[in-house]
């Protein structure tokens, strides 16, 4: 199982969603987050300073098991890309255990309904 963790465009997000429900990925958390970027900016408004360097940004987080990694990241590099500097990262990490708290299920079973399947 692996972790897929997204930083995102907000603008972006509402496309991601759908290409992830296109290709099966049922289930993601997401996050409103800032960051800092490598671009600095203040933009001077009412003739208060403000900094404009805090990014927001979307953070999706998807657990899928091993042979789903490809497809969840392509989906979201596909969607998700501009071409700018901004356009955000995908971070992907082992997941050692998943339990399904209603079932007591563990491992890669328990991430998706077996039910569905039959």
């Amino acid at each position: 199982m692996k972790k897929i963790e997204a930083i995102i465009r907000k603008t972006k997000f509402e496309e991601v969603k759908e290409a992830l429900l296109e290709a099966d990925i049922e289930w993601f958390s997401y996050y409103d987050v800032r960051g800092v970027g490598k671009t600095r900016q203040e933009r001077i408004y009412r003739g208060v300073v403000y900094d404009t360097s805090y990014i927001e940004r979307i953070l999706l987080a998807i657990v899928v098991r091993d042979v789903n990694v490809d497809k969840t990241v392509n989906a979201i590099l596909k969607t998700a890309q501009t071409g700018e500097i901004g356009d955000g990262r995908v971070f992907i990490s082992t997941v050692d255990d998943s339990v399904r708290i209603r079932t007591g299920e563990r491992g890669d079973i328990a991430l998706y309904n077996a039910e569905k399947e039959k």
